[in-house]
């Protein structure tokens, strides 16, 4: 059962930089997702730039977020997938390996990467995590890369010698 959505950011005027890397693959699920981080971006962040790269599939999203990584300064990365699994390992070799990649982008470019490439054993749940309103994981994506990066923000500050809350 999943547990509660993350609260609802403040809204912030800030000019902030969000890339969205998404998969075309099982793309209807996909673009829910999208279509739900791109509104409750807008909502919370609306001076925010947001740019959408579509990939293939899942397996091509960390290369994706790393390329934006290295070649640019957003303040977070949004990772979307659908993976669904199948009869054989591959859904979770591949799902392992998005997994493991994005968080050493994460951790190597010390950049919010919002992992949001679900594994999910069928389309029941698809439907329910990325088109539902009550859980959709678009839009929980959208509030952690906002609540990340003014964690980020905070944090930075204090560590340069300004005294801010985190």
């Amino acid at each position: 059962m999943p547990g509660p959505i993350p609260l609802r950011p403040r809204s912030t005027q800030e000019h902030l930089s969000i890339a969205i890397v998404a998969s075309l693959y099982n793309e209807d699920y996909v673009e829910g997702l999208l279509n739900a981080a791109r509104d409750e971006l807008q909502e919370i962040a609306p001076n925010a730039t947001i740019t959408s790269y579509r990939v293939p599939g899942a397996f091509e999203v960390p290369v994706c977020a790393e390329l934006i990584l290295r070649s640019s300064q957003p303040d977070a990365v949004i990772a979307l997938g659908v993976i669904l699994r199948g009869a054989t390992e591959h859904a979770d070799l591949v799902a392992a390996s998005v997994t493991d990649a994005l968080q050493r982008a994460a951790t190597a470019h010390c950049v919010p990467v919002v992992h949001e490439v679900l594994l999910l054993d069928n389309e029941e749940q698809a439907e329910e995590r990325c088109l539902g309103v009550g859980i959709n994981r678009g839009t929980e994506a959208a509030r952690v890369a906002v609540n990340m990066i003014r964690l980020f923000a905070a944090m930075r500050a204090k560590f340069s010698g300004a005294d801010t809350d985190a």
